[in-house]
């Protein structure tokens, strides 16, 4: 069966995918979970993300194409980049570069999903990230960009009475550094998306909403997970209305599927269908 196909058969009109009673949004898609398909044919996997219905989505490249020009390709289509996600290293190395192209990709949120790091997360390089994140932060803000930081597991390791994530939140510029919040990847070091949004209200502005088969082994501050662990939204081990409605609370002002499973399409219709009908 095919996207349209798929899409169809969850009944979910064009203009309202993944919104409902409950949950409004807005949703959009991580093109990242089209990654196979945006590496063969960048036109059919743009057009995959207009099937499904989204209106919204958020970068992890622009595939080899200028960004004005993968900005015309979304515009054709329907769709508007809220934000993108750049490499560490060029934050700390030519932040201006980055706002640049984020102005040309007409993104509001330009962030980072990976803090460089040896094995174990330590002090030094939560430091040296602090230092990055305040810095790119503020070379965005003159540009009218928001800069992020999105969690992946590894900030979650102890650092004496809290984490190096506290450390790194309590550290950052609250009008110049926003977080994402990867649902998935805070569960798999063994916390709670909602006491986090709880604890940190304001500062949490985007959201991947992720879910994780049930029987995943958690606790671990590695980052790593076998890719089938990404489950179809509400099929998995995630209290989404709890999250999702504290996350509404607490400031969220976009959130995004990011499915990095190998049934990707296949399951992004049942996480949209989720989506639409869950009540909190």
């Amino acid at each position: 069966m095919g996207v349209a196909a798929l899409t169809a058969a969850v009944a979910l009109g064009a203009d309202k995918a993944g919104v409902g009673k409950s949950f409004k949004g807005p949703i959009g898609l991580q093109l990242y979970s089209l990654r196979a398909d945006f590496g063969k044919n960048v036109d059919m996997a743009l057009d995959e993300a207009k099937e499904f219905g989204f209106k919204e989505v958020e970068l992890a490249g622009a595939y080899n194409l200028p960004p004005e020009k993968f900005k015309q390709e979304l515009e054709k289509r329907g769709l508007k980049a809220i934000s993108g996600h750049f490499p560490y290293a060029k934050f700390k190395s030519d932040p201006e570069s980055i706002a640049t192209e984020a102005k040309a990709l007409g993104l509001k949120y330009a962030g980072c999903a990976w803090a460089d790091h040896k094995d174990d997360y330590d002090m030094a390089e939560a430091k040296d990230a602090v230092e990055v994140f305040n810095n790119a932060g503020k070379v965005l803000a003159k540009h009218g960009i928001q800069f992020f930081y999105h969690c992946h597991g590894f900030e979650f390791a102890p650092n004496g009475s809290e984490t190096f994530m506290d450390y790194l939140i309590k550290n950052t510029d609250p009008k110049n550094v926003a977080y994402e919040m990867d649902v998935f990847w805070v569960v798999h070091p063994g916390h709670d998306p909602v006491k986090w949004l709880e604890k940190y209200p304001g500062r949490w502005e985007l959201m991947h909403v992720k879910d994780m088969r049930k029987g995943t082994e958690t606790g671990r501050f590695d980052a790593k997970t076998d890719l089938r662990n990404d489950v179809a939204i509400g099929t998995g081990m995630m209290d989404w209305p709890a999250i999702l409605k504290t996350a509404k609370k607490v400031g969220v002002k976009y959130y995004f599927i990011e499915d990095e499973s190998p049934t990707v399409k296949e399951q992004i219709p049942v996480s949209l269908k989720y989506l639409s009908e869950v009540k909190f």
